[in-house]
């Protein structure tokens, strides 16, 4: 949950929940936390073009994520 390590817990696990979308997009955002900080511990090895797309990939997941969210709370407060 480094992601939403500011947020409570219940609510980032209820966010999770909202939807499959959601959580899917969640889960591969870790999923490519974990391969990336994998590739910097040397434990994974991969290719420039690699490392670079799966970047990409995690920016583009978090930044969709912190989207989801901001509509989450926003519509949990009217």
């Amino acid at each position: 949950m480094t992601m939403f390590e500011n947020q409570q817990r219940d609510d980032v696990q209820n966010f999770i929940g909202t939807d499959k979308d959601t959580r899917r997009l969640y889960f591969r955002h870790q999923e490519l936390n974990d391969k990336l900080d994998n590739a910097g511990r040397g434990c994974l090895p991969l290719s420039d073009d690699e490392l670079v797309r799966l970047k990409h990939e995690k920016l583009q997941a978090k930044k969709q994520l912190q989207h989801r969210w901001e509509q989450w709370q926003a519509s949990r407060h009217h």
